[in-house]
């Protein structure tokens, strides 16, 4: 089973088995354990580089 954790202020860790497909459906090769930038700042888009830090804001709450 995989898990999505939203970091408040942060990325998107992804933990477990899964596939990341780009936009025009080329695989990108993952670990089993990685993080997806969600604040656009990233120099390693998809993933985060902690570019975020002190320079983005978001709270996640269901």
């Amino acid at each position: 089973m995989a898990t999505i954790k939203v970091n408040d202020d942060g990325s998107l860790r992804v933990t477990g088995d899964v596939e990341l497909v780009d936009g025009k459906g080329n695989t990108i090769e993952t670990k089993q354990t990685f993080s997806l930038c969600r604040c656009g700042l990233s120099n390693n888009k998809p993933f985060c580089d902690g570019s975020h830090k002190g320079k983005f804001e978001s709270s996640v709450r269901a």
